[in-house]
């Protein structure tokens, strides 16, 4: 776990962040007190919170290793977080050698260890921006240096967008994404829903926005399937998160929508 010796500059100790918070929920060794104590408090209201980040997590490689079956040799990473097992690039470039990956986050804590794991890495970099700001991020040298805009790109939004408030407009966000790839790019996202649990999505926004660096705001699946706005969807569609293409062995939960967490992948077209 961190200590106050090992804060990088730039991190509010005092308040949960959420790419800390996601880190410990997935059992990492990169978050402080306060973030535990956050996730115990989430976990009171959902018990499966971590069970979901998990899924959510390897809905992550599913999605990596089906783009890279399309023919998909390079991934933009969006509020990328704290590096843990089974990252963008270790999947990536386990199936394709030499795939490049750009992570983009601005969380101090991930992007000092972002850029401490890629450090011997040639095809895999950290950008520290805000996704809310999608010019700085497409402008990056670090990202120009990696990324050919003229061959496929995939976009990732894995459990990010839902910490975008809609005044921060998070279709607008997606769509200055979108407009800046070649036709034949890709869109993977997963984003919290409040449809069939909304009690328990209006007391997780609650708490993270009184603790959190960020508050939380869950969509209906309407919301959210307007986000692939220009992207068409593959098989299965919009679904809840363990339901994408599931592995071979994975278990189907009996009531998918306990995962509260919506999950699709997209092609942009002409």
């Amino acid at each position: 776990m961190l200590d106050n010796k090992r804060i990088p500059p730039g991190t509010d100790p005092d308040k949960a962040s959420v790419a800390r918070m996601y880190d410990a929920m997935l059992g990492g060794q990169h978050n402080f007190a306060i973030d535990r104590e956050a996730v115990a408090a989430v976990t009171g209201i959902d018990p499966q919170v971590r069970t979901l980040a998990r899924a959510n997590r390897a809905f992550l490689g599913r999605a990596v290793r089906h783009l890279v079956d399309a023919g998909v040799r390079q991934f933009i990473d969006l509020g990328s977080g704290i590096p843990t097992q089974g990252n963008v690039h270790e999947v990536a470039q386990a199936a394709s050698p030499g795939a490049r990956v750009v992570y983009v986050d601005k969380d101090p804590v991930a992007v000092a260890h972002s850029t401490s794991l890629l450090a011997d890495n040639p095809d895999a970099d950290i950008v520290d921006a805000d996704i809310r700001r999608p010019a700085d991020v497409l402008s990056s040298p670090k990202l120009r240096k990696l990324i050919d805009f003229e061959e496929p790109v995939a976009v990732l939004m894995v459990a990010i967008l839902h910490f975008v408030t809609p005044e921060e407009n998070p279709a607008g966000i997606v769509a200055a994404f979108r407009d800046a790839l070649p036709e034949g790019s890709w869109l993977a996202l997963t984003h919290a829903t409040n449809e069939d649990r909304p009690d328990t999505a209006a007391a997780v926004s609650k708490l993270y926005s009184a603790r959190a660096t960020s508050p939380v705001t869950a969509r209906s699946h309407d919301e959210i399937h307007d986000l692939f706005t220009g992207f068409d969807l593959v098989k299965p569609g919009l679904v809840y998160v363990p339901l994408w293409r599931p592995d071979p062995g994975d278990r189907i939960p009996d009531k998918p929508s306990e995962y509260w967490v919506y999950a699709g992948v997209g092609r942009r077209g002409a």
